[in-house]
Parts: structure tokens; sequence; C-alpha cells
């Protein structure tokens, strides 16, 4: 079992602060959502868990212990993938390009995927939106990660590829995080832990049945 969490956890840019001390936990496997609009601070709250933007008070803590220290790179070492909304694959690289920097055996991505199998030797950067989510996604999926930090994994996707793309992430043997706008239709009757964020605070915290109820 793994757990990563936030404790008290600020962030800064400049001079404004983008997380007012929130506090959530994230246990795995299993799947966990940070909704909010735009400017809630879920983004950020998925990049302080990886170690791309730092705490200026709080606590990042892995499986006990205190990682706020460890940087992004050394994260991601010991497991912890993060999928960026932005420039999430290397757009100048082919298809498969991209998927033998994560795995040279790229089978699973692509059953996972298959709409990916005609694009192999396509540079990523031309691909639509919701394709390139599928190539980041299926690089996450590559990695065997113990922590997948994705923000708005489905974007740009059909429902079908997005309902399938939840289903990949909630089967994983990992503690997934996710961060999105609006819980996705999906996730409504699963027994998914979701933290709602406005404006740096938490505002709710409970499974999304009760959400929507």
């Amino acid at each position: 079992m793994t757990t990563v969490s936030l404790r008290h956890a600020h962030v800064r840019y400049g001079p404004l602060e983008a997380l007012h001390g929130i506090t959530l936990a994230a246990p795995g496997p299993g799947l966990t959502v940070l909704l909010g609009r735009n400017g809630s601070g879920r983004t950020t709250a998925l990049r302080a868990l990886a170690g791309t933007v730092p705490l200026s008070g709080g606590a990042v803590v892995w499986d006990g212990a205190d990682v706020t220290r460890v940087p992004a790179y050394e994260r991601a070492r010991r497991g912890m993938c993060l999928v960026p909304e932005r420039q999430a694959v290397f757009g100048s690289l082919t298809v498969r390009e991209n998927l033998e920097l994560a795995a040279r055996d790229h089978a699973v991505a692509l059953d996972a995927y298959p709409q990916l199998r005609p694009l192999l030797e396509r540079r990523a950067g031309t691909l639509s939106g919701g394709e390139q989510r599928m190539l980041a996604l299926s690089r996450a999926l590559l990695a065997h990660a113990r922590v997948v930090l994705a923000d708005e994994p489905a974007q740009g996707m059909s429902r079908a590829v997005a309902a399938r793309t939840y289903e990949l992430l909630g089967a994983l043997d990992a503690c997934v995080v996710v961060a999105e706008q609006r819980l996705p239709p999906a996730l409504r009757r699963r027994p998914v832990l979701v933290y709602e964020l406005r404006r740096g605070a938490v505002v709710f915290a409970g499974e999304a049945g009760e959400l929507s109820g």
C-alpha cells in the first residue's frame, strides 16, 4: 500500500499564494480526484506532490517519509510519474520513439490504446490533443510507477476513450491522483476519493457519491 499526501501545504507564486495550507492524502492502489475550476489550486497541488513546484510551508509525505526537499527527478526515480496537462510528450520524436523511452516492449500501451498503432511513425507533435493524451498516458502505463499524477488525463478524448482511460487508471496497482475541473462521468458511481479545491483551499473531502448527491 502506498500513500502520498500534502500536509498543511502552502505554495506561492511571487506575491500570490496558490495553496493556503491544504491537507490531503491519496491512498493506493486506488484513484483520488482533485476537483476545481481554473485557479482553484488543483494543478498546483498535483505539481507540489511531484516536486515540480516548491512548498513555501508544510510538507509532502510519501509512505510516511517527508520528501519535501527531495527533487522531482529523484521522486521520479523512486516511482513517481507526472503527466502534465501540456508538453507531456516529446513532439519532435515519433510515437514509437516516445514509447521506447518508457519501455522497449510497448505492446501493453498499444493494447490499451490501439488507436496509436497506425500512428507509430508519426511525430508526436502532429497528433491531435486527445491522441497526445493517449500517448502520454501510455508512457505512464509502461513506467510501472508506484504513484501516477495526471492533470486532466482525458482531455480531448471521446467519451468512450475517456471512460476507457479511467478504467485503465483505476486498474493500476498504484496510487493514482488526477486533477479535473469536473468529476468525470466514468467515476460518478465508483468508490473514488475526491477533494474539491476552491481558491487554494479544500472545501470538500469524501467519496464521489457524496459529492454528486
